[in-house]
């Protein structure tokens, strides 16, 4: 009953009953039920039998569970009055390609084998390692054989597995960057060392530990590319002795060009490459991918063993059905339209509702950086958006250092008519 297993109200069985059912002296019984009446569990009435009540030390209101989320770092609903979520990072999940999903599925069931169903390879799948070497290698241009692959359960786990096999204490990190990525190193117990991020990337001349973790494709969170200066810089610096994380997170939406290609096919034996379909399909599928230098594989594979003992079979043979086929291809294709349509109608309607904002970063991702003049605090801004309605995250959240207010809005998730009606609130309670 402490455990709620019993709900508050049910009648428990008559003890003649649950003697014969338990094969127990009815007297044990009934000295069960006194004790749970006398700890206050339950309730004796005359002609109403034993009812379980609740006990005055156990929680059961809805939102307990809610309050003890709040403590942690986890992504929540929106509050109360929220209509128009602009989070950042969050795809259009009414875009999964369902009937490729099924068709596929149904395909890889009726060629299972029963060896396919057992405990495998804690890398993968050798169907799927073998199809994301070959797409990965024509689309961003990473060097990899099939082995190299680790399938894991999204980036988040690439960056778990590769802070517990690392001996450093420390990690550089781009400010301002991912606050999952620092959270998650910070978990693990590799304490995120800020380095600045400005209109080229990442300052490479600031690095000061032995290895970094970097989006060099689409930086997080202001949308700019790694200058070819700065690449070459950070590659010499990897060359040199230093490790490179890629968190390749969003590369595939680019609107205006092809992505440039991945670091990792430069440096292969520097550079840890991670990536992983929570943007183009759907975070809660929890597919990813970690291709990192062949000396740190052996650790690498054997904490993922010892995490999980591997990744989900089927849906891994799903997605490399779907990549064999051409349908991954096409599914893409169809999201990068939809989402420049998106992009464009938010950039429209800022331009039109708040036009002292300034928008930062190219035509890719799922994102906008908008930076805004003066000096008041973009927790203000992002609180005034709120009593509005629409949930923007602002820039300070993702930062360690000080720097000037901006906020982040989110287009992936909301059709065009919904961008511009966000653009019109935050024009109302931010264009004064």
């Amino acid at each position: 009953m402490a455990g709620r297993r019993l709900a508050p109200g049910e009648k428990l069985p008559p003890t003649r009953v649950l003697a014969a059912e338990l094969g127990i002296s009815r007297g044990v019984v009934v000295d069960a039920y006194q004790r749970l009446i006398d700890e206050g569990l339950a309730q004796a009435r005359t002609g109403a039998g034993t009812t379980v009540v609740a006990h005055p030390h156990v929680r059961d209101s809805p939102s307990d569970r809610r309050r003890s989320l709040d403590t942690l770092r986890l992504p929540l609903p929106p509050a109360d009055g929220i209509d128009l979520d602009l989070s950042p990072g969050i795809p259009d999940l009414a875009a999964f390609p369902r009937t490729a999903w099924l068709r596929a599925e149904r395909a890889v069931l009726g060629e299972i084998t029963a060896a396919d169903l057992g405990y495998g390879d804690p890398g993968g799948t050798p169907r799927l390692r073998a199809e994301l070497a070959g797409w990965l290698a024509r689309t961003r241009g990473v060097r990899a054989e099939p082995d190299d692959v680790i399938v894991v359960n999204g980036v988040a786990q690439a960056l778990a597995l590769l802070a517990q096999t690392r001996p450093a204490t420390s990690i550089a990190v781009e400010d301002p960057g991912s606050r999952g990525a620092r959270d998650q190193m910070a978990h693990w117990g590799v304490r995120p060392e800020p380095v600045p991020v400005d209109e080229e990337g990442l300052v490479v001349d600031a690095l000061t530990q032995d290895a970094v973790v970097v989006t060099p494709a689409h930086q997080f969170p202001t949308g700019v590319v790694l200058s070819p200066e700065r690449r070459r810089a950070l590659l010499a610096w990897a060359v040199a002795g230093g490790l490179v994380i890629e968190d390749d997170y969003d590369a595939e939406h680019r609107y205006d060009r092809p992505p440039v290609a991945a670091l990792q096919g430069s440096a292969p034996d520097q550079v840890a490459y991670a990536g992983s379909v929570s943007k183009s399909l759907a975070p809660g599928m929890r597919l990813g991918w970690l291709i990192a230098p062949r000396r740190l594989q052996p650790a690498l594979l054997t904490a993922k063993h010892d995490s999980d003992l591997g990744s989900p079979a089927l849906p891994q043979l799903v997605l490399a059905r779907l990549l064999a086929t051409g349908d991954y291809e096409r599914h893409l294709r169809n999201v990068r339209a939809r989402q420049r349509r998106r992009r464009d109608a938010l950039l429209a309607a800022l331009g039109a509702h708040l036009p002292r904002a300034r928008v930062i970063g190219v035509a890719a991702g799922l994102h906008l950086l908008i930076m805004m003049p003066g000096e008041e605090a973009d927790t203000r801004l992002a609180d005034r958006a709120a009593a509005a309605g629409v949930l923007v995250h602002p820039l300070s959240w993702h930062r360690m250092t000080p720097g000037p207010p901006g906020l982040i809005l989110g287009y992936a998730a909301n059709p065009p008519d919904r961008l511009a009606e966000a653009a019109r609130r935050l024009g109302e309670v931010l264009g004064r």
